[in-house]
């Protein structure tokens, strides 16, 4: 089990050029926007527009902060994506474009490269004891609102945006909320 804090998160610009990334995590470890086999990373979107192009390479969107955002992919209906829509998956490599439903968002994006890993995210809404299923795969839990407590004595409290990182067949600790939190439960599966 890995710890994984907010504030030691690598902040680099958008692959076009229009916003900031903040990334969580990347395999391999020190790999590209160009060569990664997954990447997971937060970005903000301050303005209308496209989204950087990924060849080869499936995302899933969730929106973290903001009033949400109305996404267009690959020419067809806008899809809108707020903080209480489930995460939505698209292909990278297609044109995408958003347009602000309010002032700027940042949100969560999870990618992997088609052929090498396939991805889920859920949306799980945390108050009192959560116990997470296991899983063989990698596993990644993202805080996004409140305080989420792993484990029972000498507990981590996971802040806003920490994450704990799984290995495939480890078990994750209880976890629990005294306040109502919210996180993202990410499983990568190599293929």
């Amino acid at each position: 089990m890995q710890i994984l804090r907010h504030a030691e998160y690598r902040r680099m610009p958008w692959k076009n050029g229009g916003g900031e990334t903040t990334e969580i995590a990347i395999f391999p470890q020190g790999a590209s926007v160009d060569s990664f086999d997954w990447r997971i990373s937060m970005a903000t979107v301050a303005s209308d527009g496209p989204f950087s192009l990924f060849v080869g390479i499936d995302r899933t969107l969730s929106i973290l902060e903001g009033d949400g955002i109305a996404l267009a992919v690959d020419g067809e209906a806008p899809v809108e994506l707020t903080r209480k829509t489930p995460p939505f998956a698209f292909a990278a490599d297609v044109p995408a474009a958003s347009r602000l439903l309010g002032g700027k968002v940042l949100d969560l994006n999870v990618m992997t490269r088609r052929g090498r890993f396939v991805h889920q995210v859920q949306r799980l809404v945390l108050s009192g004891e959560t116990v997470v299923a296991p899983s063989p795969a990698l596993q990644l839990l993202i805080c996004a609102e409140g305080e989420i407590t792993v484990g029972d004595i000498g507990a981590t409290v996971l802040s806003r945006y920490d994450a704990i990182v799984l290995d495939g067949g480890e078990t994750l600790p209880p976890l629990s909320a005294t306040r109502p939190a919210l996180a993202y439960l990410i499983t990568l599966q190599a293929v």
